[in-house]
């Protein structure tokens, strides 16, 4: 028994390293942004969403709603930390346009919020039932979380490439479903963590695979590219000529 906590709070820390490299990693988009003083084509949407997720996740792991969670609460605190300083650096950049749908989304998520806490503490009695109503709604934002790259998997089938896929993110994100999952089996069994964590470790595989089918077709985009620069800067060089000579604009 005293084995099997052990790992399973090695697991958790492991688990905590990898997520805090996940909710690092937008880091430098947020560095441009400051250092270009603006915003540009970004969206603060992956960012108010992960704020709510690692709130939820928080109170799941209160000793009055599922005990034994220290782990889930600690890296999530710290995911709500960081989730705060890049929606505040995102409201300072933001057009009028853009702050106006920070505040409306932050109060809906702050609303949303203390319905569920309140819901949980005054209608909720004990653990067990405290755990499965929050835990579901946490299942729920972290698999969407998850999923999100789908959209990004598909453009990969349609272009056959890997340009639009970032192997680190999808790789991290398999690693930080896996760690998850085998904390989440280890006793005391976690079925809320494992749900949505299981599902993160089967997309972040198919990610990977979709990574390794398609990589080397990179090298082709690339090549591609490159002769379509070449056949381009000799067109160029042939309107040049041409109309040096007063022959007219090439075709």
């Amino acid at each position: 028994m005293v084995k099997e906590s052990l790992a399973r709070t090695i697991v958790g820390i492991i688990g905590n390293v990898i997520s805090f490299g996940l909710f690092f990693s937008p880091a430098p988009t947020f560095y441009k942004i400051i250092k270009k003083k603006s915003v540009e084509e970004f969206k603060s949407d992956p960012y108010l969403a992960t704020l709510l997720n690692c709130a939820c996740w928080v109170f799941y792991g209160m000793p009055f709603v599922h005990p034994n969670s220290t782990l889930v609460v600690t890296i999530n605190s710290v995911g709500f930390v960081f989730e705060i300083g890049y929606i505040t650096i995102f409201y300072i950049y933001a057009t009028n346009k853009g702050r106006k749908k920070i505040r409306i989304v932050l109060l809906i998520e702050i609303i949303f919020f203390v319905v569920v806490v309140l819901i949980t503490m005054f209608a909720l009695h004990g653990t067990t039932q405290r755990s499965l109503v929050v835990g579901i709604i946490c299942d729920i934002f972290n698999i969407m979380m998850y999923t999100s790259p789908l959209t990004i998997m598909r453009k990969v089938i349609k272009t056959k490439s890997v340009k639009y896929m970032p192997f680190w993110l999808s790789l991290m994100n398999f690693l930080n479903g896996l760690s998850w999952t085998a904390y989440a089996i280890l006793p005391p069994f976690d079925i809320y963590v494992l749900i949505s964590n299981g599902i993160g470790a089967i997309s972040g595989l198919f990610q990977l695979i979709l990574y390794a089918c398609y990589y080397f077709r990179k090298g082709e985009n690339i090549e591609d590219d490159t002769k379509n620069d070449d056949l381009e800067m000799k067109r160029t060089i042939i309107r040049e000529i041409s109309i040096s000579n007063g022959i007219g604009e090439a075709k």
